[in-house]
């Protein structure tokens, strides 16, 4: 099996061309990104390409910055509504799970396991910058301190640090250009996260390939000696409504370990809905 360090980095699907801009970034001891409430923040990956017209030729460098900016605008909404199937992949075993999920503005959300039976009323609130979760078997809510963040959610790929993202993208990070390409006519960027000195992250850089249109087709995440430890790609891309394409499959890969993988269906996603301010409150989480 490959080391971090070997593991291959793979090119956005479809890509035609990609060329450097400028030269590399000098290597900076850094610290990591958080990026949207909940799932519906992190869909708009995907292999196609045929979605809406070009917007940005690759002669338009468009700023940075303002590209992250219209990304997490865009594909987050008001609000939101998620009915979910998750997949645990490991080389000898599946797990399959179902999932709803309710989120407002940029750091509200709850999640709720609904199946297998022995799933079901599980739950995650996150609220502002505090985390909750609930366990039936217990029946107790616990608030996760910041030593867990980093822990596996729901035995998956994805950690809580991951579901508690919210605007700390472009709050503690840094944003270059690095690169830009085409694929099926539409134009690329890969841009280059760097988090800013003594920002309270993470990840030691992200990168992330982002189409003219606002969607995002690749996000590799980056431990502090730079080595890349998670890669999130998606598929099957859908107009979810206004304009709004989304990854409606997207899996999360851990590269340091061979064929481990965590993949999120989108059965429902609606945005911009009416969400009563008593779903974000622990007596929620407790009480479905």
């Amino acid at each position: 099996m490959a080391s971090r360090s070997q593991q291959p980095l793979h090119s956005p699907p479809g890509l035609r061309v990609f060329q450097r801009i400028g030269p590399r970034p000098r290597r900076l001891t850094l610290l990591v990104l958080a990026l949207l409430p909940w799932f519906p923040a992190l869909t708009g990956l995907s292999h196609a390409a045929e979605a809406a017209p070009n917007t940005v030729g690759l002669a338009e460098l468009p700023d940075a910055a303002d590209l992250i900016d219209r990304l997490l605008e865009r594909s987050r909404g008001l609000s939101s509504y998620s009915e979910v199937s998750m997949t645990v992949h490991r080389p000898d075993w599946e797990r399959n799970s179902s999932l709803k999920s309710w989120t407002r503005g940029e750091a509200d959300s709850l999640i709720r396991f609904i199946a297998p039976a022995r799933d079901a009323g599980n739950g995650t609130l996150k609220k502002g910058s505090q985390m909750w979760t609930y366990t039936p078997k217990l029946n107790r809510v616990i608030r996760l301190p910041s030593s867990m963040m980093s822990q596996s959610w729901g035995g998956s790929d994805f950690s809580y640090n991951d579901l508690a993202r919210s605007d700390e993208l472009r709050e503690h990070f840094d944003h270059r250009i690095e690169a830009a390409g085409e694929s099926g006519g539409q134009a690329l960027f890969r841009v280059t996260s760097i988090p800013r000195p003594g920002a309270p992250v993470v990840w030691g850089k992200q990168e992330l390939t982002i189409r003219a249109d606002l969607v995002l087709i690749e996000q590799l995440f980056f431990d502090q000696d730079l080595k890349p430890l998670k890669r999130m790609t998606g598929h099957d891309f859908a107009d979810a409504g206004d304009g709004r394409w989304l990854a409606m499959r997207m899996r999360m890969h851990t590269l340091e370990k061979d064929d481990h993988w965590t993949e999120i269906r989108y059965d429902t996603i609606k945005f911009d809905v009416d969400v009563a301010d008593r779903t974000f409150t622990q007596f929620a989480l407790k009480n479905p």
